[in-house]
């Protein structure tokens, strides 16, 4: 198995559906060889970095972890990053790190952040965490001011 204590995830603890996901992966073997980081809490300023090259805003807009090595993974091959690290679920997580199953992923979570502001309100989310949520207008995006995914 790899190295897993070298994975850091970053997550919006303010989300009651990240909440639970995360919540989820955290009661998995091996998940306390991971460190989780909820960017929701702490220092409140959006262009604070959580880690080198990422800022609260971006991670809290969007879904990272960061490796070893310390390149920032985000969006569905996150989820991958984290799947591949815990036991129960590492061999779909190699799987899902390959292309053409990372492009999939990736697009299915380019697919779900527009939804994700609605289904914060239905499960009781505050829409505080992100303006663009409390003025309904959709997802967050970070605007340049993070790693984005790799080009396809």
């Amino acid at each position: 198995m790899e190295d897993s204590k070298k994975l850091t995830v970053f997550f919006d603890g303010s989300c009651p559906l990240c909440t639970r996901e995360i919540s989820f992966y955290r009661r998995r073997r091996g998940a306390n060889e991971i460190r989780w980081v909820d960017v929701s809490e702490g220092k409140r300023a959006e262009q604070v970095e959580v880690a080198p090259g990422l800022t609260r805003r971006a991670a809290m807009a969007r879904f990272h972890v960061m490796d070893a090595d310390g390149r920032i993974i985000a969006g569905g091959r996150a989820f991958a990053e984290i799947l591949a690290r815990l036991p129960a679920f590492s061999l779909i997580g190699r799987v899902l790190r390959r292309r053409p199953f990372a492009w999939g992923l990736d697009g299915a979570y380019e697919a779900f952040l527009p939804l994700r502001p609605r289904l914060q309100r239905l499960f009781g989310a505050p829409a505080r965490a992100c303006p663009r949520v409390a003025e309904g207008k959709g997802a967050c995006r970070p605007s340049g001011d993070g790693p984005q995914a790799p080009p396809r």
